[in-house]
């Protein structure tokens, strides 16, 4: 396991980590699997459907092109990736598992369990989740001090952060070294250092996603100009200045002032809108049956999925 007392035989074995087994060939999997085969690991992927299998190296093949990767660089990239079906198979020689299954808790946990019984003491085990605290995940893992949490944000191999989620179990040094492992292949790891349901980014995130509902279900604004707001002011500068960097920018005086006068008035239900539970019901599920908080056609939507693969290649040449 990741003991404090082999810390440097440690921080060895990750730096030369090249056996990475990925469960889930899925968009989550895929992205995993793509990033870390780039930075010259060599991956197996796991996944109990002969389709997804079977598209796997297509799948990456297509988003290295929307990357820009040359034919070279994905020819050789591809070749450092396998794929299973045999759950075994893929952790004979595992270093290093990424799990990216479904986000159904008792599967997750099923999973975790087998996955123990065919990996190395060493191999450190990974659960990628957006929101269910890793503590939960693991529960049925035996030897928890090597088992941690990825948050990988989607699409992977795009968006720079991944949350390292640390149980009251894990060891620091794992921790530690997942966090280089992922800076070494180019990603933004950000340690999350006390395990609670949906880390840093989706606690920040779905905060802002309540108040938009809210303001649509209190009849301020429609949701087109929920977006528009966001999109056409503070989202601007997102991506170049945080929420505590522009507090600091303004000052925390003003920043307490504006608190002091607009905090008493936001949605702080603690549980789902009823606005949000009446669309589901209703079936209006978003982009996938064509309503949701507003109406999409399919050329809309695709428009949009494009648009924003577009955005986040063009920032990767921008910051």
């Amino acid at each position: 396991f990741c003991m404090p007392t082999a810390a440097t035989q440690q921080v060895n074995a990750m730096s030369a980590m090249s056996n990475i087994t990925v469960i889930g060939a899925g968009l989550m999997g895929h992205g995993i699997a793509l990033t870390m085969a780039r930075a010259g690991h060599q991956i197996c992927v796991q996944d109990t459907f002969p389709d997804s299998l079977a598209s796997l190296h297509e799948r990456i093949k297509v988003s290295m092109q929307g990357m820009g990767v040359d034919a070279a660089e994905s020819d050789q990239t591809l070749l450092r990736i396998r794929s299973t079906e045999n759950l075994a198979d893929a952790l004979a020689d595992a270093d290093l598992v990424f799990e990216a299954a479904p986000e159904k808790l008792e599967l997750k946990q099923a999973l975790f369990e087998q996955i123990e019984k065919h990996v190395s003491k060493s191999c450190i085990l990974a659960s990628n989740t957006s929101v269910m605290p890793i503590t939960n995940i693991m529960q049925k893992v035996k030897h928890k001090q090597r088992a941690l949490g990825t948050h990988w944000w989607n699409p992977p191999h795009l968006i720079p952060l991944v949350e390292v989620v640390s149980t009251q179990k894990t060891d620091s040094d794992c921790v530690d070294h997942m966090v280089q492992l992922l800076n070494d292949v180019g990603k933004t790891a950000i340690r999350v250092n006390k395990d609670i349901p949906g880390f840093i980014g989706n606690r920040l995130q779905h905060a802002l996603w309540r108040e938009a509902i809210s303001l649509v279900e209190n009849g301020v604004c429609d949701a087109q100009s929920v977006d528009a707001v966001v999109k056409a002011s503070f989202g601007k500068r997102l991506a170049v200045l945080g929420p505590l960097e522009n507090a600091d920018l303004v000052g925390t005086d003003l920043t307490l002032d504006i608190h002091s006068r607009v905090l008493f008035d936001l949605e702080s239900r603690q549980g789902p809108s009823p606005y949000l539970e009446q669309l589901v019901s209703e079936g209006k599920l978003g982009m996938k049956s064509g309503t949701g908080f507003r109406d999409w056609s399919q050329d809309e939507a695709n428009e949009l999925r494009a648009r924003v693969i577009q955005h986040l290649n063009k920032l990767e040449t921008i910051l």
